[in-house]
């Protein structure tokens, strides 16, 4: 207010007419994106602006780039006059502008200057696992009793809608779908909540209280607050001039765990990460199965395909191999089918049959797991380390391939319609093989890091004493994968079929698994 009033004395005292005032507090001076300067630029550009007046040069800006395109160039070109009181500088009058370039310079070095300060005012901060946000996590509120400005919390309100978000999720849903089932259930977005309890409104639209979207669901999702743990300097803008914000990578940011109450438990958080790892594809009625993601092809290693029709009875959806779904008379592969209402059978029976082996016979399952689990985890990474040796040993050979097949083209040896063929055919196969690179990737270095956790597993035991229905949350709390071997006789649907089913944190409880299935 100080500064508008010198500005208002300053024309009033020269007899400068309809004055006005643009006002930009709380925006650096380094960007010219601010809201007040970006409207007087407008009326500058339509003609309705004859005099800009500051206080001084820094109030045009901290950029001297800018400040200087501005002064010499912009203004000069739609006939506007410049004033900055205090540096006495006034384009009518070139004689005392001399020294403007020097004071932007000055300016902008002194922006540059606190930058850097607040920077380590913030690191300094992030190290010692201060929260650097003053916006309180949703599900959470600040704690009065603390002598830490953002001690957190657990918010008796929505905390439970943070439980909802990551429990549908871990049923499947992603976040657009979680995002409609908590705008139908009338529950207040974040910002909105905010506005209600704290009344701040930011860019909150109150015509639209329920409206949550993919992106807010995603963040919660994917924040480490709910496990009870604090990340700080995870993004930071580019520069001092530059605003953009950017992810920094994780061996930059500071983590620091068990900082506050948690309000999601480390089980459903692993699942949730699984759940957010894979892609679950819908079916063409718009239908995903609890199964998606799960199902795989003994024999090629694809995830299997959902597959149901309008047509079919809910007892006949099953699932098939992708890859012979998609190379469908090439012999590439096999069906490897499996019922969706067996797999419904088979799982709930065997989670049930190792929840009650690992109550009654505790040592014996615990010796059993810990003299299986290294044996396995080895054959279980020497199979996948081989099978990327030869998928980037065939990549390699394709790309000879092609090199030998354009000269041969080149050089008339084959014709074009034999190139045409036979490109497409290798090109087919080389995406194919990159496409697996990094799930294969994946799936070796979660076997290098993985490591059997007994114990969980017998936490879970004591926690479900009988399951009678698996549900999503139910399947993916035990299981992380299941895998379909072809029948002992191709097609026939009375031919024992094995399928390996692996739960999560003790694998695989059998070599093998033959199921008479129907």
């Amino acid at each position: 207010m100080h500064q508008r009033a010198i500005l208002e004395k300053y024309a009033e005292d020269n007899c400068f007419p309809n004055v006005r005032v643009f006002i930009d507090d709380g925006y650096s001076g380094v960007s010219f994106e601010r809201p007040g300067f970006q409207e007087m630029y407008k009326l500058i550009e339509a003609g309705k602006v004859g005099i800009v007046i500051t206080k001084d040069l820094s109030r045009l800006g901290r950029n001297y780039i800018e400040v200087g395109n501005f002064t010499e160039f912009v203004f000069p070109r739609y006939g506007v006059r410049y004033i900055a009181i205090n540096d006495n500088y006034d384009s009518l009058f070139s004689d005392n502008n001399e020294l403007a370039p020097f004071k932007n310079l000055f300016n902008e070095w002194y922006a540059r200057d606190t930058s850097k300060k607040i920077r380590s005012v913030f690191k300094a901060k992030a190290e010692r696992g201060e929260r650097l946000n003053d916006r309180i996590p949703y599900g959470y509120r600040p704690d009065p009793a603390s002598g830490k400005k953002y001690s957190l919390l657990v918010n008796e309100e929505t905390a439970p809608v943070v439980k909802l978000i990551y429990n549908l999720c871990a049923e499947g849903n992603g976040p657009n779908a979680i995002a409609a089932i908590l705008k139908e259930k009338e529950i207040y977005k974040p910002s909105m909540y905010r506005y209600l309890h704290d009344g701040f409104l930011g860019k909150t639209d109150i015509n639209d209280p329920y409206g949550w979207n993919g992106k807010t669901v995603g963040n919660i999702l994917d924040n480490e607050v709910y496990l009870g743990h604090t990340v700080m300097w995870k993004s930071s803008v580019v520069s001092f001039k530059d605003k953009r914000v950017v992810a920094r990578p994780k061996e930059e940011q500071y983590r620091f765990e068990n900082t506050h109450e948690p309000i999601i438990s480390k089980e459903t958080w692993d699942i949730v990460r699984e759940v957010r790892g894979g892609k679950r594809r819908k079916t063409s009625m718009g239908e995903v199965s609890k199964f998606s993601g799960l199902v795989y092809c003994a024999d090629c290693g694809c995830k299997h395909y959902f597959v149901r029709k309008r047509a079919w009875k809910p007892e006949n959806f099953g699932f098939i191999c992708s890859r012979y779904r998609k190379h469908l008379g090439e012999e590439i592969c096999t069906p490897h089918k499996i019922r969706e209402s067996v797999l419904d059978v088979i799982v709930l029976e065997e989670i049930n049959k190792a929840l009650y082996y690992a109550r009654n016979n505790t040592k014996e399952f615990v010796d059993y797991i810990s003299r299986k689990s290294s044996s396995q985890a080895r054959r279980e990474l020497n199979a996948k380390t081989s099978e990327l040796a030869k998928a980037e040993k065939r990549i390699k050979e394709l790309k000879s391939l092609f090199k030998r097949l354009y000269e041969d083209n080149v050089l008339g040896r084959i014709s074009d319609e034999q190139y045409r063929m036979l490109s497409a055919d290798y090109n087919d196969e080389q995406k194919e093989l990159e496409s697996k690179l990094p799930e294969l990737n994946k799936e070796i270095a979660a076997l290098n890091s993985e490591c059997t956790n007994v114990q969980h597993f017998m936490d879970l035991a004591k926690k479900y004493v009988c399951i009678t229905e698996l549900t999503p949350e139910i399947l993916r709390t035990f299981i992380s994968k299941i895998v379909v071997h072809e029948r002992a006789v191709k097609h026939s649907k009375t031919a024992p079929q094995q399928i390996d089913i692996y739960f999560r944190y003790i694998g695989n409880l059998a070599e093998q698994k033959n199921e008479e299935v129907a």
